[in-house]
């Protein structure tokens, strides 16, 4: 195919490529059906929440924020709007930055993310963990790794 040939792709790397967007998206939409059937939560709003409840003081600076969920600023905005407005998260401003934001774990966002929790993580087992042994979850960390430059767990 020529395409492959330009880019410098062979079949089996562009193969390999796909196969990983498929996992990925896959996994990604199981994760999303079972936190929306069993607690009307959507996956990035658990990542948000995820992602405040491991934080110091359960809050994160906007920015920082929305590097680790990997979500657009504004798109991060919207989420946080909607999850203020069902009680789950506040803001508050930053002492030392004037239009400096933190987005903050509230007691009923904690509450509600630990219900989540258990279905969250059993769906990773079941569609991702399981499906590995000890030695390929070992070489599929050291893989990703390459790939992850955030550095971020």
């Amino acid at each position: 195919m020529t395409l492959l040939r330009d880019e410098g792709l062979t079949a089996e790397e562009l193969a390999v490529w796909r196969m990983m967007q498929r996992a990925q998206v896959r996994i990604t939409r199981h994760l999303e059906a079972e936190l929306l059937v069993a607690h009307e939560l959507p996956l990035a709003s658990y990542e948000v929440l995820a992602r405040l409840a491991e934080a110091p003081e359960r809050r994160l600076r906007m920015n920082d924020l929305a590097g680790r969920v990997l979500l657009s600023r504004s798109g991060l905005t919207r989420l946080i709007d909607r999850l203020q407005r069902d009680g789950l998260v506040s803001r508050e401003a930053c002492a030392d930055d004037a239009r400096g934001l933190f987005a903050v774990l509230t007691d009923a966002g904690a509450a509600r993310l630990a219900e989540a929790t258990p279905t969250y993580l059993r769906g990773v087992r079941t569609q991702f963990l399981d499906l590995l042994g000890a030695e390929e979850i070992t070489r599929v960390r050291a893989m990703v790794a390459k790939l992850d430059l955030s550095g971020s767990p």
